[in-house]
């Protein structure tokens, strides 16, 4: 949602001169820079390739290869994030990725005498939330509304609203709410500066 456009159509509206009015426009300078920032981030990676909507929010992502390979869904949410983008990376809408995760692409196979490269793509569907310091290997699908625990290290599949943790990653036994309706992006605070004022 850090696109500029889109938060000054949607952005709350006080009266004129109110105090609302003045707090909430105290709010949205003092917020500005993060707001620019994440533009900035957004615009060059689409520049370079990546299909990310307007309306997903970009902080600190390291993109290594091409970032054609990059798609990110509205309302999702990236953090401070590494992505080795030698094969596609497919984010879906709602999606929360933590500070700290680390999605990987590619490896090399232990059975080949030459060491090649194997990669395999990552796709983490709709409203998953990907912890902080998450590192997910090659080829792996996160379903929808699945939680992968802070420091896990996922090498297989995820089933829709399981949540998984450790190293390597196992299901916990817990299942996450499969009713689920919310924007990951409203929490951050330059986008509630202008949402809600």
């Amino acid at each position: 949602m850090a696109e500029f456009l889109y938060l000054y159509k949607n952005r709350a509206r006080f009266s004129f001169g109110s105090f609302a009015y003045l707090k909430a426009y105290a709010k949205r300078m003092l917020s500005i820079g993060e707001l620019v920032r994440r533009n900035r981030t957004r615009n060059k990676l689409q520049r370079n390739g990546a299909d990310i909507h307007p309306c997903a929010e970009i902080g600190v992502v390291k993109a290594d290869g091409a970032k054609k390979n990059l798609k990110i869904g509205a309302f999702s949410f990236l953090g401070k994030v590494e992505l080795a983008l030698h094969d596609e990376i497919r984010i879906g809408q709602n999606v929360c990725i933590n500070d700290g995760a680390i999605l990987l692409t590619a490896s090399h196979d232990l059975s080949d005498p030459e060491w090649k490269l194997k990669k395999a793509p990552i796709i983490i569907e709709d409203y998953a939330w990907i912890c902080t310091n998450v590192i997910i290997l090659p080829g792996v699908h996160v379903g929808r509304g699945a939680v992968l625990g802070a420091g896990a290290v996922v090498s297989k599949n995820v089933a829709p609203y399981d949540v998984v943790a450790g190293n390597p990653a196992k299901p916990t036994g817990k299942k996450r709410v499969e009713v689920l309706n919310y924007n990951p992006c409203e929490f951050l605070a330059s986008n509630a500066a202008w949402l809600k004022g």
